[in-house]
């Protein structure tokens, strides 16, 4: 304040403060010092901007914080997950032919193999065989009536009404898929053909005999019943002592395998033959493929069309699981399955990290020397995602802000 008085009263008369005792350099240096703040803002605010036209910051240029990864050429994969469940798929029941009490019935869960028994009725069994031909008639050799002149009749020692029974073979795909079988089951001695011969009749007896069955040579048309393979014995339909039909047992295949229960609006990813990858409850992923999908699709549970945003109506996907030992010994429950949704190859990537906001709008990334360059983004995925523009190129190194 002392000074600031003894300022005042060195005025002229007229008014007028000497330059000198205004103090003009001393503020002239505070107001370019202030010029000089304000276009150290603007730079930095350019610089944040992406507008430096361009160029580079100087190599004096302190720098920034942060990691540097480079631009790399890559193929993203975009995966989508569903929810699914697995098991040994629906149960559906065995073409039980035969009539009569059921005196045997298996575990559930049991495996039965070509030869082996699924049930009995009567106490007799019932045997699984391979084909997809079902049993619908008894096959074995059968007579007819035969007439032929007196001599012949009389070399034949048929009676004296001259007629003689002359057995007749069978012959058809079904008698063809059972010789099969039976040659498989290690009964031979006859040509595996469409005919049924007297040969095949003293296999078939060969082989009632192994089953303690009487040897009549001829199979009874409730006898067997056709799988393409081994089953899985499920549900069954009737207890003991109860009569035998069609819904008496039911089966699966011996695969596990996971159902989908796919929206119907957004199925195009289950193809046959497509590859997925299923993620277990213990958390480990197995491989899987597309095997079929429903062709009717089914509501929502609760009824109605549903809200699309929240599911809809869905169609079955069945998905199988080649390699069976991958899965461990878990026989159902809920997993997950991974598809591809898109996928972008051979295209440049870098961390998701690395994109920075422009105020301008759009997206961005930060060189190693500190300069923003605008790029156009495409496919996330797998942690990256995809950029182009005309400022980027492969091999070119950009900065992971902290």
């Amino acid at each position: 304040m002392a000074d600031l008085a003894d300022t005042t009263d060195t005025a002229d008369p007229a008014g007028a403060v000497p330059s000198a005792a205004r103090g003009g350099p001393r503020r002239r240096t505070a107001l370019i010092a202030s010029v000089g703040a304000v276009v150290v803002t603007a730079v930095a605010v350019v610089g944040a901007l992406g507008l430096g036209g361009g160029e580079e910051e100087g190599p004096g240029t302190p720098s920034r914080a942060g990691s540097v990864v480079p631009v790399t050429r890559a193929t993203l994969t975009e995966r989508t997950r569903v929810d699914g469940r697995l098991g040994y798929g629906t149960e559906i029941p065995l073409p039980v032919r035969a009539t009569g009490t059921v005196t045997w019935l298996p575990e559930q869960g049991a495996t039965v193999r070509r030869g082996g028994a699924l049930l009995r009725v009567d106490d007799r069994p019932v045997v699984l065989l391979y084909g997809r031909l079902p049993m619908y008639r008894d096959l074995g050799l059968t007579t007819t009536p035969d007439t032929t002149d007196t001599e012949s009749t009389e070399t034949a020692g048929s009676g004296a009404d001259g007629e003689r029974a002359a057995p007749t073979e069978l012959t058809g795909m079904d008698v063809l898929q059972f010789e099969t079988n039976l040659a498989a089951l290690g009964h031979t001695g006859f040509t595996v053909d469409e005919t049924f011969t007297a040969k095949t009749a003293q296999a078939v007896e060969r082989w009632q005999k192994s089953l303690g069955l009487p040897e009549t040579g001829t199979v009874g048309i409730g006898d067997v019943v056709y799988s393409t393979g081994r089953v899985r014995i499920g549900r069954p339909g009737v207890r003991l002592g109860g009569a035998a039909g069609e819904n008496t047992l039911t089966c699966t295949g011996t695969a596990r395998k996971v159902v989908v229960d796919a929206s119907a609006a957004d199925v195009a990813w289950a193809v046959r033959g497509t590859g997925v990858r299923v993620r277990l409850p213990d958390g480990k992923t197995v491989k899987g493929e597309v095997a079929s999908v429903g062709k009717q699709a089914a509501a929502p549970e609760g009824g109605g069309e549903g809200d699309p945003e929240q599911g809809g109506a869905t169609v079955p996907v069945t998905v199988t699981i080649r390699d069976q030992k991958s899965v461990g010994r878990l026989e159902s429950g809920p997993v997950t399955v991974e598809y591809v949704g898109r996928e972008a190859k051979d295209v440049l990537a870098v961390p998701v990290a690395a994109l920075v906001a422009l105020a301008e709008g759009g997206h961005g990334l930060e060189t190693e020397q500190g300069r923003f360059v605008a790029v156009r983004t495409g496919l996330f995925a797998d942690g990256k995602v995809e950029v182009s523009g005309p400022a980027v190129r492969g091999g070119m190194k950009v900065r992971i802000p902290e």
